[in-house]
């Protein structure tokens, strides 16, 4: 099966170096629509939707290989081996940074730069770690999801997105339903119970670690963590409420990455 349809690829830009989008849990690669056109001049750009997720295709979403973000790493190595000549920046949304940060590691030279929007590396408290749920709160959550997705969906999107864009909301309850349930299931324990804490050490790709001030879902301390864990990144914080700046303050991020990139591609 080719990534192209497995995936729904979409490259556009005319740039000589390539930008690859990926998005967050349930939602599509659509989630870009306000920021990947502010790079379709400078780069080229690939978009795509997680397997299992928005237009691709489910039926290659396999419970053994995506049991674990392992499994969605080497989807996009795949990706960029049949797209890319070389290496990428590569921009990623929640638990698509992390994604992309394990395919980093495993293939470094893939990668130019990474920018990692609202990541986590660990969504469960630990000892003096914390990742914003203790153990009963995520536990409860996932219930709630595997229980009555709608209602999950419900509570959960104005906590993404903020409170103060219903029409940002709406949409995203969408994407959510939109889903085919068993697999956001699925996906949604293997993103909320992972734990890639001890793979940050690893990374040597250049990162830049993107939150918003008010993040209900990846509290501040947890890009404090990264920095401090993450070899060659850096930190910016957006002045917005929810976890999709890159939807609800996207000139702000935009910002931050062309800064970020100016210092990666710099002299030193």
């Amino acid at each position: 099966m080719s990534v192209q349809y497995r995936n729904n690829l979409h490259i556009g830009g005319t740039g000589d170096a390539t930008m690859v989008f990926a998005h967050g849990l349930g939602c599509d690669q659509t989630m870009w629509r306000f920021l990947a056109p502010a790079y379709q001049d400078r780069f080229r750009t690939i978009l795509y939707d997680l397997t299992g997720s928005g237009a691709s295709d489910r039926s290659a979403y396999d419970r053994t290989r995506h049991a674990s973000l392992h499994g969605h790493a080497d989807d996009l190595l795949e990706i960029l081996e049949a797209c890319s000549a070389g290496p990428v920046v590569f921009v990623g949304h929640s638990v698509s940074a992390m994604i992309g940060l394990l395919a980093a590691n495993k293939a470094p030279e893939r990668f130019a730069a990474q920018v990692m929007v609202g990541p986590s590396p660990c969504y469960i408290n630990d000892g003096d770690y914390v990742g914003g749920f203790n153990r009963e709160d995520m536990e409860a959550m996932l219930g709630l999801m595997e229980a009555d997705f709608p209602s999950w969906s419900q509570r959960m999107a104005p906590i993404l997105m903020g409170g103060l864009r219903p029409e940002l909301t709406k949409e995203l309850l969408a994407s959510f339903m939109r889903n085919d349930q068993g697999i956001a299931r699925h996906f949604g324990r293997a993103t909320f119970l992972s734990d890639h804490r001890a793979d940050l050490l690893h990374t040597t790709v250049p990162s830049l670690i993107l939150q918003c001030s008010d993040d209900l879902i990846v509290p501040r301390e947890v890009g404090d963590y990264m920095l401090r864990h993450l070899p060659n990144s850096s930190l910016r914080v957006i002045d917005d409420e929810g976890h999709c700046p890159h939807v609800s303050a996207s000139s702000a991020t935009s910002r931050a990455i062309d800064a970020f990139l100016h210092r990666t591609s710099s002299p030193a």
